[in-house]
């Protein structure tokens, strides 16, 4: 019951006044216990306004930062997503529950083998975890409805962009310690595309990402 009130508190108090209003997403992260996706000595800090450390120097988005992720991409049913740092398996999750299907991809191969035990345990099927280095994409299942990169990146690589199904939705976070921007990038036609800042923040650099030529709007 502790933790359930903790659940209810961080909507409340963290990811609502956050503008989240999106009784969808809202709804979906009240439904799947976060607890169960953090490391056990950080479990009490679950629902906690903190982002989470889950070894190898990478640790868990503040709870807010998934729901405006969540927002911004607007996910369907129909929908293929692409999720760049599979991490502790949550985002995952949630993901996978609002979508058709979800390619995860992480460097780390403890990480995939823990977030299958995780989603294993709650019936999500939907999923393919890999193991890789996507720093500069991961176009090998074609062109996806949207892409969640949940590490930040010094510049948004084109591949990324290039794998956008039209009308197609991408979250990053891009930019450099101390202020980042968090970005929605649409593809509107088959060489257009839009951008959407939506908040500034700082999050971990995704592991090799290099700065290269970026796309230019």
């Amino acid at each position: 019951m502790e933790l359930k009130a903790a659940r209810f508190n961080m909507i409340e108090q963290q990811i609502r006044p956050w503008d989240v209003l999106d009784q969808g997403v809202l709804d979906l992260i009240g439904e799947i216990p976060r607890e169960d996706f953090v490391p056990e000595p950080y479990r009490g800090l679950a629902y906690a306004d903190t982002a989470i450390p889950l070894g190898h120097g990478q640790v868990m988005m503040h709870p807010r930062i998934e729901g405006r992720l969540l927002q911004a991409l607007d996910l369907h049913a129909t929908d293929t997503v692409l999720e760049i740092g599979t991490g502790s398996g949550y985002l995952t999750a949630l993901l996978a529950r609002s979508a058709y299907h979800v390619y995860s991809v992480d460097i780390i191969p403890h990480f995939k083998e823990q977030a299958e035990e995780r989603l294993a345990v709650h019936g999500i099927g939907n999923v393919t975890l890999e193991v890789g280095d996507a720093a500069r994409g991961w176009p090998r299942h074609g062109l996806y409805d949207a892409i969640a990169i949940t590490g930040s990146l010094p510049e948004l690589p084109c591949a990324f962009l290039q794998s956008l199904n039209r009308g197609g939705r991408l979250f990053a976070v891009v930019g450099a310690a101390p202020i980042m921007e968090a970005v929605l990038i649409r593809r509107v036609g088959d060489a257009e595309w839009s951008r959407e800042s939506l908040f500034e923040t700082d999050l971990p650099m995704l592991i090799n990402a290099q700065a290269t030529a970026r796309f230019v709007f």
